[in-house]
């Protein structure tokens, strides 16, 4: 079975693992903690680096930065994890949802501004499955209301984004240095791992002195157990930051492999007609984290069925995520009743994702294709 996704370690990981081992550094104390923060935030072009336990505590402890009270807004796509809904949620806010794009599936900027009202805090952009979002209309839109961006980078290392292109003076900007709070995750399936772990950026020393406390459970420097506010045991082990920082160390590689992945499935599967492959707009460059495809109907197949024949051909996949508008957890929390949103429930029965971890090897790439035109012959 070729995997959806493997991690690619090298000497260097287990090399700095095994200093941590050795020095007895293993916990959430360290050199490669400090490094990996500072590293990473330096890559992303953010002044502060805040590592954390996973991308989901790094969405939870960003929102509650933001201090929401009981009925706050904070604007997302729909067609995203879960985990940002959560965020929102757990912090007494309540998430107002937009669709997505129908060529790059990151959510329609287009929708944000219908959806701003009084009680609105913050945007979330999401970037989707290695492409970014538009963020150019996102950051005016949150400049003109007064809003705080939350940019979730979970699925970026790396990508870019052509900011300014209306103006003179546009440039390459890498994602994660477009949020007031901007999220990470580093789990085993990311361009960057850590097996579980996280990181929040920001330019604002205040911001990041409150990720630090809130990720710590709030104790305070001069009175370690005496709590003023409640927080979380969010942290990072050194151990993780090791292999954070040996990935880092590499990370121009990485993103040219999966960017040479991504072409070479655009490559090997263009011209099927029943497919819509991964789309990058000229102002992004994706990393493709997730090669997904979507299916047409005319196939008289699903993502679901389609799944099942490429497993029976050795091939594992994953379904696209499943709108929030969707999700019986939140219906019971009297959310979304309602609502639709067309392209993302779409996408979601007829979308899922090709093996696209960085162990794959071209023949086993060639493999996959060739089991996609079967299929579909």
């Amino acid at each position: 079975m070729i995997p959806v996704n493997e991690p690619l370690l090298g000497e260097k990981d287990i090399a700095y693992v095994n200093e941590c081992l050795q020095t007895g550094w293993i916990s959430s104390a360290g050199r490669f903690i400090n490094e990996f923060e500072d590293r990473w935030a330096a890559y992303c072009g953010k002044r502060y680096g805040i590592a954390v336990s996973n991308g989901t505590t790094a969405l939870q402890v960003a929102v509650a930065c933001l201090g929401l009270k009981p009925g706050d807004e904070v604007i997302m796509p729909t067609f995203t994890i879960i985990s940002c809904a959560l965020a929102v949620t757990c912090n007494g806010g309540i998430p107002v949802l937009v669709d997505c794009d129908p060529r790059n599936w990151c959510m329609d900027v287009s929708q944000i501004e219908t959806k701003i009202s009084p009680r609105t805090r913050a945007i979330m952009p999401v970037h989707i499955y290695g492409h970014p979002v538009d963020m150019d209309p996102v950051c005016r839109l949150a400049k003109k209301y007064g809003l705080a961006i939350i940019e979730d980078a979970a699925e970026v290392h790396g990508a870019e984004y052509l900011s300014g292109r209306d103006a003179q003076g546009s440039a390459w900007r890498r994602c994660g240095s477009f949020g007031t709070l901007s999220c990470f995750s580093f789990y085993a399936n990311k361009l960057i791992t850590t097996g579980e772990g996280g990181m929040v950026l920001t330019d604002d020393e205040a911001l990041a002195e409150k990720v630090r406390s809130l990720r710590n459970l709030c104790f305070q420097p001069q009175r370690r157990f005496y709590h003023e506010t409640l927080g979380f045991n969010f942290r990072l082990t050194n151990m993780q930051a090791a292999l954070g920082v040996a990935q880092l160390e590499r990370i121009a590689q990485i993103v040219e492999r999966k960017r040479w992945m991504g072409h070479e499935y655009n490559r090997r599967l263009d011209g099927i007609s029943e497919l819509q492959l991964p789309y990058e707009e000229s102002w992004a460059k994706s990393v493709y984290w997730m090669y997904g495809v979507v299916l047409s109907e005319d196939t008289g197949m699903d993502a679901v069925g389609f799944a099942l024949r490429l497993k029976e051909r050795g091939i594992e996949t994953r379904p696209f995520f499943l709108g929030m508008h969707e999700q019986p957890v939140f219906h019971k929390q009297g959310l979304f009743h309602n609502e639709h949103y067309p392209v993302a429930e779409r996408i979601a029965r007829q979308g899922l994702y090709l093996p696209s971890g960085l162990s794959l090897t071209e023949e086993q790439l060639t493999k996959v294709c060739d089991a996609v035109r079967e299929v579909l012959r």
